[in-house]
């Protein structure tokens, strides 16, 4: 029988890999592979070249749907919009939460500079913040999210970066063991161990934004959410409709965030399936 900490570490272990095949096998690109895939091998068979044409036919129909219909701008209209851009913010900041996930740590590796991702807000504002307000710290959160790559850490490259900027090394706290939201919020709080009625800002993506901020008040942490990275707004999203790449990639992300939400929550990690301000 596992002692108490070692349980814990396990079903952690567990929950984070449940959680990355449930979010792998979820996304559209895999489901419309799959599909395409099963379809295309049953029409080559004798009894079930029928059932092959018709799944290739629904998968068609499912996916044209899912670009053109607004499936896709409502479910990432609905996570970006929960909580407000640009809230006011005390004069004294105790600190920055910056969430991992602005970085490929990979190819910064491979190829000797550091590498953004289409998140790189995160650091951007989070630099701009901790400019205008010289009395935070700064925690950079976020190790290696993939499961057979756990080397190198995000976190580093991110503080690298932000020194780049202009914030001074003595300033940032860096977390480099976390692998998703969760952890962010607990290996970071066990490191800076912040004070009742302390200001935390918190800074990550707006669609990403519902589910951290859920996690950062079940480990009692309560933070200031700072969302950036917005991918809706304007109506700007039906001139998406003439890229279906784009699209379903939209798609994909919101799901993800959605289907994280229920994960969350069933695991325990967050008191809320949809938490907002």
């Amino acid at each position: 029988m596992l002692r108490p900490p070692l349980a814990g570490v396990y079903h952690r272990l567990m929950s984070y890999l449940l959680a990355k095949a449930i979010g792998t096998l979820l996304t559209p690109g895999v489901l419309l592979l799959a599909g395409l895939v099963i379809g295309a091998g049953l029409l080559w068979t004798r009894r079930h070249w029928r059932i092959g044409r018709r799944l290739l036919t629904a998968w068609a129909v499912v996916f044209t749907l899912a670009v053109v219909s607004p499936l896709q701008p409502f479910l990432t209209r609905s996570l970006e919009n929960r909580f407000p851009a640009n809230p006011p913010l005390p004069p004294h900041i105790h600190g920055i939460i910056i969430l991992g996930g602005a970085i490929d740590q990979y190819i910064s590796e491979g190829r000797h500079q550091i590498s953004l991702t289409d998140a790189s807000e995160r650091l951007i504002d989070g630099a701009i913040m901790a400019k205008a307000h010289p009395e935070a710290e700064v925690v950079v959160t976020g190790g290696s999210a993939d499961p057979s790559r756990p080397d190198p850490s995000e976190s580093p490259f991110a503080a690298t970066l932000l020194e780049e900027l202009g914030v001074a090394a003595n300033r940032v706290v860096i977390e480099n063991q976390s692998r998703n939201t969760y952890e962010n919020a607990v290996f970071s709080q066990r490191q800076v161990n912040p004070k009742p009625g302390q200001a935390w800002v918190l800074i990550t993506s707006a669609r990403h934004m519902p589910r951290a901020v859920g996690v950062f008040r079940h480990v009692g942490w309560r933070v200031i959410p700072w969302p950036v990275d917005y991918t809706s707004g304007g109506g700007t999203e039906w001139s998406n409709l003439d890229i279906p790449v784009l699209r379903l990639r939209l798609l994909a992300q919101a799901l993800h965030e959605w289907v994280g939400l229920a994960f969350y929550r069933l695991s325990g990690w967050t008191d809320a399936l949809f938490p907002g301000p």
